[in-house]
């Protein structure tokens, strides 16, 4: 695993869309991997970086849609009663979004995301009763065998309170009910999930202090250090 990288932010984040060309062409994650995943809990920017690295190399996205699931809502005010209908949901929205990449990569068009499929598990076992697992898991069994994996996932790690802190300036109403024990709950989770996580080649970038979202240096540097990833993993944070 490569040791974090100690290098400290300065710029805030600049419109990518307008930054000179030869700037944007001089390293191409894309080319390298031609679909990538940007994954992380709730808050974390996950979808933001996905827009920023598709603004930046034409790359087409394929982003979650849950102003489009009508459970979601119901979910957090009562979750019990709307977990499995949620879950749902978001696997069969997210397969119908996934067949469609066989198509786009014949045509050689680079691929951007802010989910992987796999990972909706961690939100099935937390929310879910045993009974309902069981029948989530064999729906995913039974559709998801075929479904391609990306080329690479960078995973955006965070603090509880740091999400709790970007979930609030949001001010996305469906999210108001979430609390810092869910959040904190959920970031184990995915801590968990990918530190056995194979399936594809990952980057784990620790967001607390190194921040591609927000901090043009440290978009710049991401990039760098995606381009020249040595092995199926890297680590990167920042020191204090």
């Amino acid at each position: 695993m490569q040791k974090p990288a100690a290098l400290r932010p300065r710029n805030p984040r600049r419109d990518y869309a307008s930054s000179p060309s030869n700037e944007r062409n001089a390293l191409n994650p894309f080319e390298r991997f031609a679909h990538i995943v940007v994954e992380g809990p709730i808050g974390v920017g996950k979808t933001s970086l996905a827009s920023a690295l598709a603004s930046r190399f034409g790359a087409q996205m394929q982003l979650e849609a849950p102003q489009d699931n009508p459970f979601l809502s119901r979910f957090y005010q009562e979750g019990e009663r709307w977990a499995l209908a949620t879950q749902l949901h978001f696997l069969f929205q997210r397969i119908d979004q996934l067949s469609q990449i066989d198509v786009s990569t014949q045509n050689n068009a680079y691929i951007v995301g802010d989910f992987l499929i796999e990972k909706d598990t961690l939100f099935a076992q937390l929310t879910l009763d045993d009974d309902e697992l069981a029948l989530y898991e064999r729906i995913v069994a039974a559709q998801s065998i075929s479904l391609p994996k990306p080329d690479l996932v960078i995973y955006l790690q965070a603090s509880a309170q740091h999400l709790l802190d970007r979930v609030s300036r949001r001010g996305i109403s469906m999210e108001k009910g979430i609390s810092a024990d869910y959040l904190g709950e959920l970031s184990e989770r995915y801590t968990r999930f990918f530190h056995h996580y194979d399936g594809s080649p990952l980057i784990i970038v620790n967001t607390d202090h190194w921040n591609p979202v927000d901090r043009s240096d440290d978009f710049e540097l991401l990039i760098e250090q995606t381009v020249g990833l040595r092995g199926r993993r890297a680590f990167f944070s920042l020191a204090d």
